[in-house]
């Protein structure tokens, strides 16, 4: 690997980590933070101003990194990143705290699907899987280390270095991407600012819904109509966020749809179980190692997932990426009212084994059946149909946990309902497989 491409990869790299971390640092930390801050009605928003924007910019950026090219976006990306961070830092209220975590958010959107965009630029379709895997070892490492941390820094330090943290992290990772020379040429065209606000307040609206107590109905018709709005404003214009013949592909289309299924059903898991764990007396240390299951799985099938590819087409590996997601929900619906260690710990290797196998392969997919000037959108939409199939399902777990009569009442029908999704997403295969075969390079129907 010559210089150029590991200077990148170390970037991003640690623009990966950054962002997970950030996510599961703020899971721990947040109750005391909001003890100091006050305000605690404005708990959930710290949260949801980050996820909200994160996700209506993903796909945003994602073409915006075909048109301008990718160094550009990213380095864009972390600065916004690094400046939400500093001001994270020093907020003396929750609303300063809501407000700039918004911009952090800005700022992760910008950054989180550029590994499997630049990797799909860098390296053949063999090679993708591994540094994929790569990739998801940091996720892994963050769900150690963020718990750690977070301690670390409320009880010896502050938790304003929950933020400030990020800087020399997001300085490095900047000054790695100055020797990074693009290998995709980018196509300068206009931007569609209307789209983008129509796709913004459309997003955001029906998002909005994910954690208001009252008026969902009027959130959920305002975002259908913008998102109306949208879909016309883009018929109509010369350079579309999302090109007609993108939405067009049956198998880019079932991919997304597959990746919203697939994370509504039990990406939302790994909020859950730690609380379950340490609602039987686990510590948080303890309870967030439990997710180290869910990266071995992922590096295990991750690696050779490239090469999987193509000796054997997608269509197999995502099938049986979807039969196994069933499996880890059918487990998920017997966890032992007295606590499992163990049988979580086995769940989440199966759960890993599966996300490795529907990421990887899906990511190279719509990768590879779009034209070159296509692959940022493509793969940052694929991103977004995720981060939406999340968003949604956690939701609903919440929903279901907090409802229920007693805690172990509310897991397994939180469980049930991913089991149920998964099951939903499986059923989907079966039109991947009536479409006539495409060659990974792209050709075909």
């Amino acid at each position: 690997m010559n210089w150029n491409r590991l200077a990148v990869m170390a970037s991003i790299v640690l623009a990966v980590l950054i962002s997970s971390m950030d996510t599961t640092i703020m899971n721990t930390t947040m109750p005391r933070i909001a003890e100091e801050l006050g305000d605690v009605k404005l708990y959930a928003w710290s949260f949801a101003s980050y996820m909200i924007l994160c996700t209506i910019v993903t796909p945003l950026s994602g073409r915006l990194s075909d048109l301008y090219g990718r160094k550009k976006v990213l380095s864009v990306g972390i600065l916004v990143f690094l400046l939400g961070s500093v001001l994270c830092g020093t907020s003396a209220t929750m609303l300063q705290l809501v407000l700039y975590r918004g911009l952090q958010g800005l700022g992760a959107g910008a950054m989180i699907a550029f590994p499997a965009i630049i990797a799909g630029d860098l390296f053949p379709v063999e090679a993708r899987g591994k540094i994929q895997a790569f990739f998801t070892g940091m996720w892994g490492i963050s769900s150690v280390l963020a718990p750690l941390l977070g301690s670390l820094f409320i009880e010896h330090l502050s938790w304003r270095w929950i933020f400030y943290i990020n800087i020399p992290i997001c300085v490095a990772s900047l000054l790695l991407l100055v020797p990074y020379r693009e290998l995709y040429e980018a196509r300068k065209s206009r931007i569609n600012y209307w789209g983008a606000l129509w796709f913004g307040l459309g997003i955001g609206l029906l998002l909005f819904n994910t954690v208001v107590s009252e008026g969902f109905l009027l959130y959920t018709v305002g975002g259908v109509l913008f998102l109306l709005l949208f879909v016309y404003n883009e018929r109509r214009h010369p350079s579309p966020i999302m090109p007609v013949a993108l939405l067009k592909n049956g198998s880019v289309a079932w991919m997304n749809l597959n990746g919203f299924l697939t994370c509504a059903a039990l990406f939302g898991t790994s909020s859950y179980i730690p609380f379950y764990l340490q609602q039987h007396g686990y510590s948080l240390f303890v309870s967030g190692l439990s997710l180290l299951g869910t990266s071995v799985g992922w590096i295990l099938v991750g690696v050779p997932a490239g090469k999987w590819v193509l000796r054997y087409g997608y269509r197999p590996l995502l099938f049986t990426g979807n039969v196994l997601l069933v499996l880890s929900g059918l487990l998920l619906l017997f966890l032992p009212d007295e606590g499992g260690f163990w049988y979580v710990n086995a769940i989440m290797v199966v759960q890993g084994l599966a996300y490795g196998l529907l990421y990887t392969v899906s990511v190279i997919g719509v990768q590879q059946l779009v034209a070159a000037d296509q692959k940022g959108i493509s793969t940052s939409l694929q991103v977004f149909s995720r981060n939406i199939g999340t968003a949604a399902g956690v939701t609903i777990m919440g929903a279901l946990l907090t409802a229920a009569p007693a805690f172990m009442t509310g897991i397994h029908r939180l469980f049930l309902y991913g089991f149920i999704v998964s099951l939903a997403a499986l059923v989907s295969t079966i039109f991947l497989f009536t479409r006539r075969t495409v060659s990974i390079s792209g050709s075909g129907a």
